[in-house]
C-alpha cells in the first residue's frame, strides 16, 4: 500500500489554509490552491495571502514558522495539473454542491489513479457529493471532516461511501493518525455527522434556555462549563471564540437536511438578539466582540457582557451561583440544585443528553463514538454517556418522565445498567442491543489509564505514583493538582530511582493530565514564606536539585514524555532527562522570573550547558550566556515542541509525537532503545564570563526599563539571574562545576524569596493566574 507523501488542499479559506498548515506541521509538502481573483495581477494571490495570514495568526496554525516553506501556493486554473504529484487531495471550498461537483470533475481528469480525494464538508452528505462522480473516483472518495483550528483540535470525523475502497480508507487513516495526530471517529452519512449535530444542538438549547430563564451570560457559562466537565468558555464565550456569524449558516443547513420531526428541528427558535449582534458587527473575537466585548473607551480595557433581555452591554460580573461550585462527578447535585443555575443545567442537559441517546445508532454505531467525538471535537472532559452515568441511567429516565419528556430507546435498553463498566480489568461500553463490548485502542496505543485498571502502583504517595508499563519500563506519574511539584514528588523521585535501578531497565516520566506540570507548588512556597520558614524553603530547593540530579545520573535511561504545559520545575525535569519524546502540543519554558524568582532546580545550569555546546551558536563565553539570559529573563515559553527545540528546552534529536494517544508508547520505545550499553552522562564543567557579563545584562535591562518594557522589579530579578548565569564572583579563567552553579541558583533564589516584591508576584499569580508587573 503506497504511503501518502504529498497532499493538496483546494480552498484557501480559514479551514483549508489551516489544514494545509497542519500537513506542513507533519513535515509534508502541501499544494494549496484557490480561485484566480478577478483582475488580479498575481493569479495565485488568494493562496499566497492565506500563507501570509498563517504566519501572523494567533493561535498559531504552524508549529514553527519555518514549516510555511512546505506550503506551495497556486491557483485552480493554472496549477491543477500539479495534482498529479499528490497522493491525497482535500477539497475545502464553499458549501455549494454545484461548485463541488464542478471541481470534482476537474480533479478526476488530472489526479493519479490511486490518489485519494476527500471533502472537508460538515453538512453535505457523501451521497449527494458523489452523485455525478465516476465509479473510479467514488472508490477513492470519502469525507474527512477536520475541526477548527485543525492544528489543535484532535478529532477527525470520517465518512466512507458504499463504493469507497478499504485500502484508500486505510491509507488516509494511517496518515491522519500517525502524521496529523488526529483521532478518527467513523460516522454514518447523516447531516452534521456526530459532533456538530449534537454540539450545535447543545449550543442552541443552552442559549435558548438562558434567555428563557433570565440568566446572565456569565451565569450560564459558569454553570454549563466546568461543573459539567465542559471548558470554562461554556456556551456564550465559545460562540465568541468560533464566530457568531457561522451559526446561522450551519444551523440553516442542518434544518434543511434533517427530518422535520428531529429534535434539532422541532426545538429550533429564531434568535433576534444573535441576528442583531451579527448585523452590528459583533461576530465574536474576530470582530468587535460578541456576547462579551472589551470596551476600550478612554484608553481603558473593561470586559463587558450583553444583557440577554435588553441587548445592552454592561460591565461583566463574575457569577455567584452556588450550583456553579459542583463537580461533574456530582452532576446530580448540580441539576437538582434549587437555584436558577441548577434549574438551567437540568433543562440544558436533559435535552442534550436525550438527543445524544437518539443519535445511537442513527448517526453513530455506538456510545463510545459519540463520547469520543464530543471530547475531542468540543473539548468536553466527559462524553454525554459518561455524564449520564454520573447522573445514573435510571434516575435520568425517571426525571425525564417526570418532566413529560420522551425517553429514547437506548435509555430504555440501558435500564438498570451503566453505559460504561470495568469487567475483568477491561473498560467496556453498552451496545445498542444491551450487551457490553470491550473498548479497544488502536494498534500500538498504550494508555496509562488502562494500565491503572489492571495493576497496583509500584510506589505511591499523595502527589505521585510509579507504574510498571511492561517490558522492564516503569512510569513516573504526577497526580497533584495541576501536576504541581512538591516535596512529596521530589521524595518519590529518589525512591523511584532506587527501585528502577534494582528491578527495571528504564523510566518514563509521563502523565495523562491536561498539562505535564505547571511547575512548583507556589501555594506551598507562599505559605512557607509568610511564616518565614526560610530553612524549609531552602530545603525544598535543595531537595529538587538532588532529585533531578538523581534522575540525570541514574544508571538507566530516563525519558520525559510531556504534553500541554511543562513550565518552571516541569521544564527543569525534562532538562535532566536523557531524552524527551514530546507531544507536538507541548508548551515549555522556565517562567520563574515572572513570579520574581530564578530557576533553581538546575534549569540555569542545564540551559548554560546546552547553549555552550550548541554547534550552531557563536563560540566564546558571552554568546551562549546572553542567549540563556534573554530566554529565561523574559520567561519565554515555546508554543510547540518544534519551538522548544529551537530554544533548546528539548534537544534537536528528541522525538515529537503527533498523536497524543501514542505518546506513552513512543516514549517507552525511546527508553528501550537507549538501554543497551547505556552510560549516564558526564558531569559538565563551565567557564563563565563573570562580572563583565553581569554588568552587560544590567545595562540591557536598564535600557528596557527606560522605554517601559521592564518594571522596577524586573531589574531586581534580572540582576539575580545575571549573577547566576555569569558565574557569580568568577571569570572565564576559572572552571566551575555543576554543583557550583546549583549553589548560585540556591543563593539567588533565597535572596529573592525573602523580598516583598517576589511575594507580591507569587500571590498575584495564585489569585489572578497571570504575572504581576510590579
Amino acid at each position: 500500500m503506497a504511503e501518502i507523501n504529498k497532499v493538496a488542499v483546494i480552498g484557501a479559506g480559514v479551514m483549508g489554509a489551516g489544514i494545509a498548515a497542519h500537513v506542513a506541521n507533519a513535515g509534508h509538502e502541501v499544494l494549496l490552491l484557490d480561485i484566480v481573483p478577478e483582475g488580479a495581477s498575481d493569479r495565485s494571490a488568494i493562496a499566497k495571502g492565506a500563507v501570509q495570514k498563517l504566519l501572523k495568526a494567533d493561535p498559531a496554525p504552524l508549529t514553527h514558522k519555518g514549516k510555511a516553506k512546505l506550503i506551495q501556493p497556486g491557483n485552480i486554473e493554472d496549477d491543477l495539473d500539479k495534482l498529479q504529484e499528490c497522493d491525497w487531495i482535500i477539497e475545502a471550498v464553499i458549501e455549494r454542491l454545484d461548485i463541488k461537483h464542478d471541481l470534482y470533475a476537474k480533479i478526476d481528469a488530472v489526479r493519479k489513479p490511486d490518489a485519494v480525494v476527500s471533502s472537508n464538508t460538515s453538512t453535505i452528505p457523501l451521497e449527494r457529493l458523489t452523485e455525478k462522480m465516476s465509479d473510479t473516483m467514488k472508490q477513492h472518495f470519502m469525507i474527512t471532516h477536520f475541526f477548527n483550528p485543525p492544528r489543535y483540535m484532535r478529532l477527525l470525523e470520517l465518512v466512507e461511501g458504499v463504493k469507497t475502497d478499504k485500502a484508500a480508507i486505510e491509507r488516509v487513516s494511517k496518515f491522519v493518525d500517525y502524521k496529523l495526530g488526529k483521532s478518527i471517529v467513523t460516522c454514518k452519512d447523516r447531516p452534521g455527522f456526530i459532533a456538530n449535530r449534537l454540539g450545535i444542538y447543545w449550543v442552541q438549547i443552552a442559549i435558548q434556555e438562558a434567555i428563557a430563564q433570565g440568566l446572565t451570560v456569565e451565569e450560564a457559562d459558569a454553570v454549563i462549563g466546568r461543573p459539567c466537565g465542559i471548558p470554562k468558555t461554556g456556551v456564550f464565550a465559545l460562540m465568541d471564540l468560533v464566530g457568531l456569524d457561522l451559526m446561522p449558516h450551519v444551523v440553516g443547513s442542518m434544518l434543511e437536511a434533517l427530518p422535520k420531526d428531529d429534535a434539532f428541528v422541532t426545538s429550533y427558535q429564531p434568535m433576534p438578539l444573535v441576528e442583531k449582534l451579527i448585523a452590528d458587527g459583533y461576530t465574536g473575537r474576530k470582530g468587535k466582540g460578541g456576547f462579551y466585548r472589551l470596551n476600550r473607551e478612554g484608553g481603558g480595557k473593561v470586559k463587558e457582557a450583553i444583557d440577554l433581555q435588553t441587548g445592552e452591554f454592561h460591565k461583566s460580573v463574575k457569577a455567584r451561583l452556588e450550583s456553579a461550585k459542583t463537580r461533574p462527578q456530582k452532576l446530580r447535585d448540580l441539576v437538582t440544585h434549587e437555584d436558577k443555575g441548577g434549574q438551567y443545567a437540568w433543562k440544558v442537559l436533559a435535552k442534550t443528553l436525550s438527543y445524544a441517546a437518539m443519535l445511537v445508532p442513527e448517526a453513530a454505531d455506538d456510545v463510545a463514538a459519540v463520547d469520543e467525538a464530543m471530547r475531542l471535537g468540543y473539548n468536553w472532559k466527559f462524553g454525554p454517556f459518561e455524564l449520564i452515568d454520573f447522573l445514573g441511567v435510571d434516575w435520568f429516565v425517571e426525571a425525564l418522565e417526570k418532566d413529560g419528556m420522551a425517553v429514547p430507546a437506548l435509555l430504555k435498553t440501558a435500564a438498570g445498567k451503566t453505559f460504561y463498566r470495568v469487567e475483568d480489568q477491561k473498560l467496556q461500553y453498552l451496545t445498542v442491543d444491551g450487551d457490553y463490548a470491550d473498548l479497544t485502542r488502536p494498534e500500538g496505543v498504550i494508555m496509562l489509564a488502562d494500565i491503572k485498571r489492571t495493576r497496583e502502583p509500584i510506589l505511591k504517595n499523595s502527589s505521585a505514583s510509579v507504574w510498571d508499563i511492561g517490558d522492564g519500563v516503569a512510569c513516573f506519574e504526577f497526580t497533584s493538582k495541576m501536576n504541581s511539584l512538591d516535596p512529596e514528588i521530589l521524595g518519590l523521585i529518589q525512591k523511584a530511582v532506587r527501585k528502577v535501578k534494582k528491578e527495571f531497565k528504564a523510566l518514563v516520566v509521563y502523565n495523562e493530565g491536561s498539562n505535564f506540570s505547571a511547575g512548583a507548588n507556589l501555594g506551598l512556597a507562599l505559605f512557607a514564606a509568610n511564616i518565614a520558614a526560610w530553612p524549609e524553603i531552602e530545603n525544598i530547593v535543595e531537595s529538587g536539585q538532588e532529585a533531578y540530579k538523581a534522575l540525570k545520573y541514574a544508571p538507566f535511561p530516563v525519558v520525559g514524555a510531556p504534553s500541554g504545559m511543562a513550565l518552571g520545575g516541569g521544564c527543569e525535569i525534562l532538562l535532566h532527562c536523557d531524552a524527551v519524546q514530546a507531544h507536538v502540543e507541548t508548551y515549555v519554558g522556565l517562567v520563574e522570573c515572572g513570579v520574581g524568582l530564578v530557576p533553581a532546580w538546575g534549569g540555569c545550569k542545564e540551559m548554560l550547558d546546552r547553549w555552550t555546546k550548541n554547534p550552531k551558536w557563536p563560540n566564546g563565553p558571552m554568546a551562549p550566556v546572553a542567549k540563556v539570559f534573554e530566554t529565561v529573563s523574559t520567561a519565554t515559553v515555546a508554543k510547540s515542541a518544534e519551538e522548544a527545540k529551537s530554544l533548546l528546552f528539548i534537544r534537536p534529536d528528541d522525538g515529537i509525537t503527533m498523536n497524543r494517544y501514542r505518546l506513552l508508547a513512543d516514549a517507552k520505545a525511546r527508553a528501550l532503545s537507549l538501554v543497551e550499553g547505556y552510560e549516564p552522562p558526564e558531569a559538565p564543567t563551565y567557564r563563565l564570563p563573570g562580572a563583565s557579563a553581569k554588568v552587560a545584562f544590567e545595562m540591557a535591562v536598564d535600557g528596557f526599563h527606560r522605554i517601559g518594557k521592564a518594571t522596577d522589579y524586573d531589574r531586581v530579578v534580572a540582576g539575580e539571574l545575571g549573577f547566576v548565569l555569569s558565574g557569580g564572583e568568577t571569570d572565564v579563567t576559572e572552571e566551575l562545576s555543576e554543583d557550583d552553579i546549583l549553589e548560585l541558583e540556591r543563593e539567588a533564589f533565597m535572596r529573592l524569596a525573602r523580598r516583598s516584591g517576589t511575594l507580591a508576584r507569587v500571590e498575584h499569580m495564585l489569585l489572578k493566574g497571570k504575572p504581576l508587573r510590579n
